[in-house]
C-alpha cells in the first residue's frame, strides 16, 4: 500500500455504559480496495462503521482521511468527507422514485440567488445524473420514474448502492448488502462492488456470506467482542482460518 491510505482508524474505542463495544481497533482502507469487516453478532462491526460514518463518536482513538486527521462528528460531516454508508434497512422512501431517492435532502434547485422556498427543482438535471450513475454501474431498473416500493429486493439494494456511489468521492460502506437476496440479485450487487473498486473508491463491506467475501474482498479484518483478532486475504485456502477467528478458535493478534 503506497502513500497514505484513503481511510485510517487508529486505536478506536467506544463504550456503552459498562460495555466496551470497540476496544483499541485499528484498520486502513486504500483507494481501489474492498475491505471485508467480519465477525459474529455483537463483535463491534456496526459500532465501528457508525463511528466512521458519524452516527457515533469515538471515546478515544483517531480517524484519518488521506493521511490527515478528520473530525467526523455527524453523518453530514462524513458525507462532506466523501463517505457514504448503506445500512441494512437501505433508508429508501418507498413512495418516491429512484431519482427522488437519489437526491433526498440534496435536491438540485435554482436559481441560487432566490430564497430556498422559492427555488425550482432542476428535475431534468437530477434525472440525467441518476441515469448516468445507473448506467455506469450497469444497474438494471425497469423505470427511473416508478416508485421504489414496487421494485424487487435486489433492485432496491441497487438503488441504495448507486445512490451512495453517486455522492461518495472516497469511501462506500455497505452493511450486509446481499442479505436476503437471491442468487441473481446478489450477483448484481457484487458486480457493483467490483465496479466501485475499479473506479478507485474504497469499499468496506460487512457480510456473513463468506463466498461473497472471498469473491470481492481484497482483505478481511475479523472483530470479536470489540477487538480486532485477525487480518488476512480471503480465499478458499484461508476460509477455515477466518471462520475460526470469527467463532473464537483462532489466535488473537494485536490490533
Amino acid at each position: 500500500m503506497s502513500g497514505a491510505p484513503l481511510l485510517a482508524v487508529h486505536h478506536a474505542t467506544r463504550r456503552f455504559g459498562a460495555v466496551t463495544a470497540l476496544d483499541d481497533v485499528s484498520l486502513e482502507v486504500a483507494a481501489g480496495e474492498v475491505l471485508a469487516l467480519l465477525g459474529d453478532n455483537g463483535a463491534g462491526k456496526s459500532t465501528l462503521i457508525k463511528c466512521i460514518s458519524g452516527v457515533l463518536r469515538l471515546h478515544s482513538g483517531t480517524i484519518e482521511i488521506d493521511g490527515r486527521p478528520a473530525s467526523i462528528s455527524s453523518p453530514a460531516a462524513a458525507r462532506s468527507s466523501g463517505i457514504e454508508t448503506v445500512y441494512q434497512d437501505l433508508a429508501l422512501f418507498d413512495n418516491l422514485n429512484p431519482i427522488d431517492n437519489f437526491f433526498a435532502g440534496r435536491e438540485l434547485a435554482g436559481p441560487r440567488w432566490l430564497p430556498h422556498g422559492l427555488r425550482v427543482l432542476r428535475r431534468g438535471e437530477m434525472k440525467s445524473t441518476t441515469g448516468e450513475v445507473v448506467r455506469r454501474l450497469q444497474v438494471t431498473l425497469p423505470d427511473l420514474d416508478g416508485v421504489v416500493g414496487l421494485l424487487s429486493g435486489g433492485q432496491r439494494q441497487a438503488v441504495a448502492v448507486a445512490r451512495a456511489a453517486a455522492f461518495a468521492s472516497r469511501l462506500v460502506i455497505l452493511d450486509e448488502p446481499t442479505a436476503a437476496l437471491g442468487v441473481r440479485e446478489s450477483r448484481q450487487v457484487l458486480d457493483m462492488i467490483l465496479r466501485l473498486r475499479d473506479e478507485g473508491k474504497g469499499v468496506i463491506v460487512i457480510s456473513h456470506a463468506m463466498d461473497h467475501v472471498i469473491e470481492v474482498a481484497d482483505r478481511a479484518i475479523v472483530l470479536r467482542r470489540g477487538r480486532k483478532v485477525g487480518e488476512m486475504v480471503p480465499s478458499e485456502e484461508t476460509h477455515r482460518d477466518i471462520v475460526a477467528l470469527i467463532v473464537g478458535g483462532g489466535r488473537v493478534s494485536p490490533s
